[in-house]
């Protein structure tokens, strides 16, 4: 069966720097390779075949490679000429290019095609299994014996297979084989016989079965054989697509009768020290398409991992499962939902949970399937895992039907993180982001990055998985009330790979309290999403100490404005046509809860506000908790308790206004608010239980009362919080009062004009420079003019800081104090020198003391009645000092980012 994968959330996090870290737990600091992974995600020059790899097996660092497939070719840039290889490869394991050894495996009539390979365990002979007739023109019956060393079929070892032989497994003096076969040499012998190693001669061994083998492993002790399948009986005793016989009778030792489902099979086994593991395989619905791990000591099941989409191949290696499917759907094992196919994964041999490990192929060619077999080949004291199938890609880049990864050099980089910053209350910062993927460790260094200094301020490591990519947080105690500060973020892991720097995130520490946010987080929300942030697809969660951050879906339209809240809160716009936000955190939600949003629109074809969904993205099967408006601009806030129970509004609010809607659920029933009103009241105190994820702007509304035209909201959004607990009447009105209450607005201005004037050079003007000076002896004084905005209507400035960035050049920095002083004559940022520049008045407005080297932003608060004067005017400042250390900056003609030079103004209520 075959569907596909999506994202949940979990979160670790230590911290080393100044300020506060918000996590689960700690974690310990990454190894090269997140142990107990053994393997890079990044793959390997490799030849390829233009065909379906069936079979894998290394001896001597010589990796033999079976088929269907006509011949080899390099890589893509890689040297060399296409090869016939005709249904068989040797290709050396550290370098992945061709050896020596041709063997062609052919019939007369029909396709031919090698479907297994495995070594004796002396690994001096290869014996191969499938459907031929011949090897390099020596007569075989679907399965041969090849001298290693020689690379020659050894004609001695003749057994008549009667058709595909599909599995084999080798001990010191016999061969077993699974497959479609029902006589051996002319004997009866069922989908599973035994012969001698040597010549091929029949063995007694009996274990027939009603329908194909598919999978033969011998124990370790030699005693007993492992068989998997499509059948139903083995020895006419029922036991279903697994069963465990003797090695020298065939006998059955353990059956497993309704153990795997009906309509599932097992499609390969492996086995190590203490267990064995099938790979399974169902078509239909209910199927099985997992692993399981057995244990050897008593053939009792250990764990069974239900993923849905079908397991081919399994390999246990150094205590990791490393299994080869196309699982799409792990939401039955606490994972991702139903979404993309994921084809390569790994997890302990011990339980279910997916380790950081999953480079990715794609479908491919024949059935679609991708890989189908894995092995593990060294050389030089290296391993390397090779995959074979019929996949076309692997990450993303051409490559067919094989390739491999080694256990050395890792070169990927995470990704970039995506990071957010918020300040609601003063000397406080809180940072964020979404944490990276990187597809071969989980455990990954970020480092954060204040006003551009080349040295972080602080140090957190982090847990991800490519469908666990959990917000991360660290608070900045340090920031000051009325500074503006930008951030950015880079992920590294163990082996040094750094992935870019975030995009920088810019926030103006308020002067006060910002009354809404505080409340919110104060009363407890544990999921709060603002929509203030400035890059796709990342949605922050700002609750307090919270971690359920949000994905954007199809690109809701950021930052729109004004908000719901008063200040500089923005919300988020909806299309009503596909774009919408999930939480990536699977979750399950309590008796109690409240969900509360803000919304505007003029829509009249309802949709979707917030809910809860057993799916991320796509619709969900499962959907209630959840509010949405019908058609004519109601509200319904409804749950599912075998019936659906709902709350529908009288009036209408798709008015183009903004709207507050609460809905609670709790030992007292459901109740929903709207403008801090109550407007209904039911006595239903449960709901459907399921894990799932809370929903924004979309999610499936079939068989609920007054079903809207459309499912997804067309609107905007903003303060989206969801409670565990029941808001009370008094909390809900004051969140909807505090909404419009006065709050802190922060305008950044960038300079319009600037330059310096330079004593040593009396006649130049540095207009067009990308950089200031400013030095006392000799001299160096910089100039800066900014159009100054009006206080807005109702507030007053209450703060206002100058923000600089030191340039690259060495020694750029400062020991000496530089001020900032008014400019009292008249001068241009094209026509200043040395010679006419302007005179400076006192007294200082603010002053740096001290700039150290390394390019950054560094800020500097300024007398703010002096600057309020000025509003609603041009205004001209100028940098000097007294000493003799030069400080260099960049000037706005620099392309140095971060916007600098600039003022910072805070208006406040006065």
């Amino acid at each position: 069966m075959r569907r596909s994968r999506g994202l949940a959330a979990a979160l670790a996090l230590s911290l080393a720097g100044t300020g506060a870290v918000v996590g689960l737990g700690l974690v310990p600091q990454a190894a090269a390779i997140t142990p107990p992974v053994a393997f890079t995600a990044d793959a390997l020059p490799t030849w390829q075949p233009n065909g379906i790899v069936w079979a894998l097996a290394e001896a001597g660092g010589t990796v033999f490679v079976g088929g269907t497939f006509s011949a080899v070719r390099p890589p893509a840039g890689g040297a060399g000429a296409e090869q016939p290889a005709v249904n068989f490869a040797a290709l050396d394991a550290a370098t992945g290019a061709p050896t020596s050894c041709t063997l062609s495996f052919t019939v007369a009539g029909g396709t031919a095609t090698v479907r297994a390979l495995t070594l004796s365990p002396d690994k001096k002979t290869l014996y191969a299994g499938g459907y031929f007739g011949a090897v390099n023109g020596t007569p075989v019956s679907s399965i041969a014996a090849i001298d290693v060393a020689g690379c020659t079929v050894k004609p001695s070892f003749r057994p008549a297979f009667a058709a595909t032989v599909r599995a084999i497994a080798v001990t010191g003096d016999t061969v077993y084989a699974g497959g479609d076969f029902l006589t051996v040499s002319g004997q009866p012998r069922q989908r599973f016989a035994a012969v001698a190693a040597a010549d091929g001669a029949l063995r007694p061994f009996r274990a027939d079965a009603d329908e194909p083998g598919r999978a033969v492993e011998v124990t370790p002790d030699g005693k007993n054989v492992l068989l998997g399948g499509d059948f139903f009986t083995v020895n006419g005793t029922n036991t279903h697509a697994l069963a465990v016989v003797d090695s020298s009778t065939g006998a059955l030792t353990k059956g497993y009768p309704g153990f795997i489902e009906t309509n599932s099979v097992v499609k390969d086994i492996a086995t190590d020290a203490t267990g064995f593991y099938t790979a399974n395989e169902g078509t239909g619905g209910g199927v099985f398409d997992g692993r399981i791990a057995l244990n050897l000591s008593d053939f009792g099941q250990r764990w069974r991992d239900t993923c849905l989409g079908a397991t081919q191949a399994v390999l246990p290696y150094q205590n990791v499962l490393y299994s080869a499917s196309h699982a799409h759907d792990c939401s039955s094992v606490g994972e991702y939902p139903d979404g993309q196919r994921h084809h390569l994964l790994a997890q302990p041999t011990t339980g279910v949970g997916k380790l950081g490990w999953a480079p990715d192929t794609n479908d491919g060619v024949g059935e679609g399937i991708g890989p189908r077999v894995m092995t593990v080949g060294a050389k030089n004291g290296t391993p390397y895992l090779w995959v074979g199938g019929e996949f076309t890609t692997v990450n993303g880049a051409a490559q067919q039907s094989l390739t491999r990864f080694s256990s050395t050099g890792d070169t990927g980089a995470p990704t970039v993180p995506l990071a957010s910053a918020a300040s609601v209350r003063p000397g406080e910062v809180q940072v964020r982001w979404r944490t990276s993927l990187d597809l071969d460790d989980s455990a990954l260094t970020y480092r954060i990055y204040r006003n551009g200094a080349a040295s972080p301020i602080a140090t957190v490591t982090a847990d991800s998985l490519f469908f666990k990519r959990p917000q991360a947080s660290w608070t900045d105690t340090t920031a000051q009330p009325g500074q503006s500060y930008t951030y950015r973020v880079t992920a590294t892991d163990a082996a040094g790979n750094v992935s870019a720097p975030s995009a920088p995130a810019a926030v103006t520490v308020p002067t006060s309290a910002e009354a809404y946010a505080g409340q919110v987080r104060a009363d407890g929300a544990q999921l709060y999403w603002r929509y203030d942030d400035t890059v796709l697809p990342y949605v922050a969660d700002s609750s307090d100490g919270g971690n359920q951050a949000g994905v954007h879906h199809y690109g809701p339209a950021l930052r729109q404005s004004p908000g719901a809240v008063a200040g500089a809160s923005t919300a988020i716009g909806f299309n009503g046509t596909d774009a919408h936000v999930y939480g990536d955190r699977r979750q399950t939600v309590g008796a109690s809860y409240s969900i509360e949003t803000w919304f505007k629109t003029g829509t009249t074809r309802g949709g979707k506000l917030v809910g809860f969904g057993s799916q991320q993205i796509n619709g969900s099967g499962q959907y209630d908790k959840h509010v949405y408006m019908t058609n004519d601009g109601r509200l319904v806030y409804g749950v599912y308790t075998g019936a659906t129970r709902t709350i529908t509004t009288t009036a209408a609010y798709n008015d183009d206004k903004w709207h507050h809607v609460v809905a609670t659920q709790g030992p007292g029933g459901m109740t929903l608010y709207v403008d801090g009103v109550q407007r209904g009241t039911l006595g239903v105190t449960t709901h459907e239980n399921y894990t799932g994820y809370w929903r924004v702007g979309f999610d499936g509304l079939g068989g609920w009362p007054d079903r809207p035209a459309s499912e997804h909201w067309a609107g905007l959004m903003d303060e989206t919080a969801v409670y565990p607990t029941v808001l009370s009447a008094a909390q809900v009105r004051n969140h909807f009062a505090l909404a419009s209450a006065p709050a802190d607005s922060a305008v950044q201005v960038t300079a319009a004009e600037d330059t310096y004037a330079n004593a040593g050079a009396p006649d130049a003007n540095y207009g067009s420079s990308a950089s200031l000076a400013v030095r006392g002896t000799s001299l160096y004084t910089s100039y800066l003019r900014f159009d100054l905005p009006a206080a807005p209507a109702g507030k007053v400035l209450t703060s206002a800081t100058l923000s600089v960035k030191t340039s690259t050049m060495a020694g750029a920095g400062t020991t000496d104090t530089v001020s900032v002083v008014p400019v009292t004559g008249a001068w241009t940022e094209a026509g200043t020198t040395y010679v006419n520049r302007p005179g400076t008045g006192a007294p200082a407005l603010g002053a740096f003391p001290g700039i150290p080297d390394g390019s950054a932003v560094h800020t500097a608060g300024l007398n703010t009645g002096a600057v309020a004067a000025a509003l609603g005017g041009s205004y001209a400042l100028a940098l000097t000092s007294a000493g003799t250390d030069a400080l260099w900056l960049w000037s706005s003609e620099a392309a140095a980012g971060e916007a600098t030079p600039r003022l910072t103004l805070t208006f406040g209520t006065p």
